[in-house]
């Protein structure tokens, strides 16, 4: 696994690294497009899904709406319904993780309120943040995992914090 501390939107944590292989490559075109992803969403912005593969799995594994969805349309209706329920849901990226060279694990902190209970995102969440893994290849996102218990993602991983 190799990791790769990024602070908000990919400005690297430390400087000085040796130069890419193939590999590396590809890992960084990953990284770049799942950047790109969270720069929108840190804004609010849910709209855009022309990184995601049509035939994308979209998981929600806990929290208030799980379930699995197959493909573009269930996605966005899945995504539709939950930020449905909040008042400025807004996806704050904290560190990016590159696990290998198809997955991302992105960790970030959840913010809005309740429209229905008014309790803050952080009031159902843990105080630690949650975690998303998503999976590109050939340059699209395939399955995307969003996780509001980061600790039940790393365990799900295999991963140390």
């Amino acid at each position: 696994m190799r990791v790769l501390l990024l602070r908000r939107h990919g400005v690297p944590a430390e400087a000085g690294r040796t130069p890419p292989t193939e590999r590396a490559q590809v890992m960084s075109a990953n990284l770049d497009l799942v950047r790109s992803i969270y720069v929108d969403w840190d804004r609010g912005d849910f709209s855009h899904v022309e990184w995601a593969h049509p035939d994308i799995e979209y998981a929600i594994v806990e929290g208030p709406s799980p379930g699995t969805w197959t493909g573009l349309a269930e996605m966005r209706h899945a995504w539709r319904e939950f930020l449905s329920v909040w008042e400025d849901h807004r996806t704050e990226v904290e560190e990016y993780r590159e696990l290998d060279a198809e997955r991302v694990l992105v960790l970030v902190h959840f913010s809005g309120r309740g429209k229905a209970s008014g309790l803050e995102a952080a009031q159902w969440g843990t105080t630690k943040g949650g975690a998303n893994v998503v999976h590109v290849r050939d340059g699209k996102v395939t399955r995307l995992v969003i996780y509001f218990d980061r600790e039940r993602a790393f365990a799900d991983l295999g991963v140390a914090e």
